[in-house]
């Protein structure tokens, strides 16, 4: 009997784990994306790239919190999503040539 509460205390203490190193990485894209400035020429595909972090702490939450399909989901259009802001963004520009 204490085996199994043993087990399911480190199974709580992994997913902390997870959960606490999946907040940092959200707290880091978001310095990333603030500490950009707008002037800089093609800011927004780094900001695209540090998104990129964030959506892995999402995933890695999702997958903790039990949520394995949403996390699937979410695994596979994120990099579509990005894509296509970039895409946007690039075909969008106005060309000062």
């Amino acid at each position: 009997m204490s085996f199994i509460i043993e087990i399911t205390d480190l199974l709580s203490l992994i997913k902390s784990i997870i959960l606490i190193i999946s907040a940092v990485l959200v707290i880091l894209a978001t310095i990333g994306i603030l500490r950009y400035r707008d002037d800089l020429e093609r800011v927004i595909y780094a900001r695209v790239h540090i998104l990129g972090v964030a959506d892995v702490a999402c995933i890695l939450s999702l997958l903790v919190l039990g949520e394995i399909l949403l996390a699937a989901a979410y695994f596979i259009l994120a990099p579509f999503n990005s894509h296509a802001i970039a895409n946007a963004y690039y075909y969008g520009e106005e060309k000062n040539d």
